[in-house]
């Protein structure tokens, strides 16, 4: 248990790095390729190009020649949150918290010789944005926030028989964190002040690894088992204040607020895929997959503060592990064009009494279509597109501050959805 003093230093670090943002984010299958029109159907067993490096690096192993591909994707949401009568604080509504984003990716495969296969992958598959108006009734929780994860991977990979092939990939996981929020200058309600602005922002670097096998038990069946390990990342910064009246400036600096250095420790959780491509006939094709993420584990936001008080501690923001099923099929209509489509569905890391404005998650269901046309046999462009529903999702949140009443914002993101567009180039030689 934390005694009273560090719970509120630990509160008033939550101003600015909600814990739920910095406990989760979000982990995106929407990178940039033909995958997005399946919904991650069959993803770590389809080994259909060099995108396959970011769901199953024993994919590459099944190319042949060289393969690049370059894809370009944009992100577009529809979330609106829309206080109720148990909001405590004066404001307007957050209108959409999520404009477009855009986003890319690069995966290049290489065939050696004698089953072995190397291959490079820069992708974006971590990370969420939102940006409130500016005069919600939220902003003191959250008024914007940003938390972006690239990954580049170098990877190799053998193909033992014609039934085994297996992948090791060494990842290089950049991470960037910005955000900003509300202070309110008058805590005791005495006075009419504007808003005063804390912020926090850094990056850094972690590691990890990813593995993969795909086993061909018959000629037009694979099946792909997928890992990637956990990768640890730790932000520093000093509390920035901008604005903060002097009532709120005596209050932080009677706790060791002002002027200390808060180190976060967030960790980017740990997957598990296994997926089925089958090969129906000469023009159908069906895929599954089944994915596991480890949420539960990383729910603990470790919080360390270095001032002329130096204090931790370690807030629960009660995640739990997640589950993502998806079904495909993929249709050769013509020599020339893939018809995919897949339907997928991914239960909620929260329950909805622990759901944040920083991270507005819930059960979603996944429903994506595309095709690709081959040019002339060396190269294919694919468009895809997904729609990702979310549906109701109530919030309801209360944090304690330095002095005054309590803040409380509650509402619901209603009708709330996440829609992804992908472009992609593959070039074979």
């Amino acid at each position: 248990m934390m005694s009273q003093p560090l719970l509120i230093a630990a509160a008033a670090v939550l101003l600015v790095v909600p814990g739920h943002l910095l406990a989760g984010g979000l982990m995106l299958y929407e990178v940039g390729t033909d995958n997005v029109g399946l919904a991650n159907a069959g993803a770590a067993a389809r080994a259909q190009g060099p995108s396959t490096l970011a769901s199953n690096v024993a994919g590459i192993a099944w190319l042949p020649g060289t393969q690049v591909s370059a894809g370009a994707q944009f992100l577009h949401g529809h979330l609106e949150f829309e206080t109720d009568g148990a909001t405590n604080v004066a404001g307007v509504d957050g209108g959409n918290a999520m404009e477009w984003a855009p986003g890319g990716s690069l995966f290049v495969s290489r065939e050696l010789g004698e089953g072995w296969s190397v291959g490079f992958a820069s992708y974006g598959d971590f990370g969420l944005s939102l940006d409130y108006e500016n005069d919600w009734s939220g902003r003191y929780f959250l008024q914007n926030g940003e938390i972006l994860g690239m990954s580049l991977m170098p990877a190799l990979a053998y193909r033992a028989n014609e039934q085994w092939s297996f992948g090791l990939g060494v990842r290089a996981f950049y991470a960037a964190l910005d955000s900003q929020l509300a202070i309110d200058n008058e805590p005791f309600g005495l006075l009419e002040r504007p808003d005063g602005r804390l912020s926090y922002s850094d990056h850094d670097w972690g590691y990890g690894a990813n593995l993969g096998v795909i086993y061909a038990p018959v000629p037009g069946t694979r099946l792909g088992l997928s890992y990637t390990s956990e990768i640890d990342i730790e932000l520093e910064d000093g509390l920035d204040l901008e604005g903060v009246g002097p009532i709120t400036t005596t209050l932080l600096n009677d706790r060791g607020l002002l002027g200390a250095d808060t180190r976060l420790d967030m960790q980017v959780p740990q997957t598990l895929t296994l997926s089925l491509y089958q090969q129906l006939d000469s023009r159908w094709a069906l895929l599954a997959s089944v994915n596991w993420q480890d949420w539960s584990r990383f729910g603990e936001v470790g919080i360390e503060l270095d001032s002329n008080r130096p204090r931790s501690a370690t807030l629960e923001a009660n995640y739990r592990d997640t589950w993502h099923l998806s079904l495909g099929t993929q249709f050769r209509f013509a020599p020339q064009w893939l018809w995919s489509a897949g339907v997928g569905f991914d239960s909620s890391p929260v329950d909805d009494d622990d759901r944040s404005l920083a991270v507005p998650m819930a059960e979603s269901w996944r429903f994506g279509t595309g095709l690709t046309y081959s040019l002339d046999g060396h190269t294919d462009l694919n468009l895809s597109y997904e729609l990702v529903w979310l549906g109701d999702m109530a919030v309801r949140q209360e944090k304690p501050l330095p002095a005054g009443e309590p803040k409380q914002v509650s509402g619901e993101f209603e009708d709330a959805w996440i829609q992804a567009l992908s472009g992609s180039v593959t070039w074979r030689f």
